[in-house]
């Protein structure tokens, strides 16, 4: 027999209870931004082609160009488009490049682990936990709140993560990437609520893996709302749009983002919410038991 991870039971998308957003809305759309600091000559990171003996100045220095440049551009537009923004933060940016997070005044604030050159899912449990702690105490410090939501760096999770995370006062995780809808997930001691968040409408893995530019994954975006917008009419949905300013923060992949949010934007009716990861989240645990598998 195949193992089984326990953490929630299959229940297909047609066979569950219909209910609304806030303001009888069915489309809640989110952005998730991350904002990642990378170790210097060591370490794990995305590449742009591939790299050479550490250190590896072509990859840093390209991704470092999302903290210095990129990230404003991104700001200004979400400014524009007055669009939330949830902003999933490294701890190690709050020492780094403090600005790339002011940036957001307004946002949601997301724990992200501590730097992306690390995974937490190949730690102990008491390294892991340890993880889980620092990074939630800078973001308290800088912050001045309490993060609710959390997505691991290179969304990796050990055995144990979701149970930590329950014990460290997380009430949702971003990590499972298995449904349009949130999800209950069991732990060793409560429960911690799955927001959907994308794998496909991702940067990384389009840009970077399947080696798409911006006009294309611009296109996905769109295309995907459009989908999305139609299906809602018959159940709840959620839409996460996942990027990274080292990506999309590059001025000829920047314009086509910037169409695709617009169009987003300029259609989004009576039924679509325009929101972050952490409304989504609170509005879920807060309906009647039983409406959410």
């Amino acid at each position: 027999m195949p193992t089984s991870h326990d953490r929630y039971p299959y229940s297909p998308i047609t066979a569950r209870p219909v209910y609304d957003w806030p303001g009888g809305r069915r489309l809640a759309v989110y952005v998730g931004l991350n904002l990642e600091w990378f170790s210097f000559g060591e370490g794990l990171g995305a590449e742009l082609a591939p790299g050479g003996p550490q250190p590896d100045v072509l990859n840093y220095a390209w991704r470092d160009y999302g903290n210095r440049v990129g990230v404003f551009r991104l700001a200004e537009l979400f400014r524009a488009l007055n669009w939330p923004v949830s902003l999933l933060v490294n701890s190690a940016m709050y020492d780094h490049a403090p600005a790339a997070v002011a940036a957001f005044p307004n946002a949601e604030i997301v724990g992200h682990g501590r730097t992306n050159s690390e995974r937490q899912g190949t730690m102990s449990e008491n390294e892991e936990r340890a993880l889980i702690a620092d990074a939630t105490a800078a973001i308290v410090k800088h912050a001045g709140r309490t993060p609710k939501g959390w997505l691991g760096p290179w969304i990796s999770q050990s055995p144990c993560t979701p149970d930590l995370l329950h014990e460290a006062g997380y009430t949702y995780m971003l990590d499972w990437c298995h449904d349009d809808q949130p999800v209950w997930m069991k732990t060793r001691s409560g429960r911690i609520l799955a927001v959907p968040y994308p794998q496909e409408l991702n940067d990384i893995p389009q840009i970077i893996g399947r080696k798409r530019e911006g006009t294309d994954f611009a296109d996905m975006i769109v295309d995907a709302y459009e989908v999305m917008r139609n299906e809602c009419e018959t159940r709840p949905l959620v839409m996460g749009i996942a990027l990274h300013p080292y990506l999309v923060g590059w001025p000829h992949r920047f314009r086509h983002l910037a169409r695709a949010l617009d169009h987003i934007a300029r259609k989004a009716d009576d039924k679509v919410w325009l929101t972050t990861a952490g409304a989504i989240a609170a509005h879920t645990a807060a309906l009647p038991e039983g409406t959410v598998p």
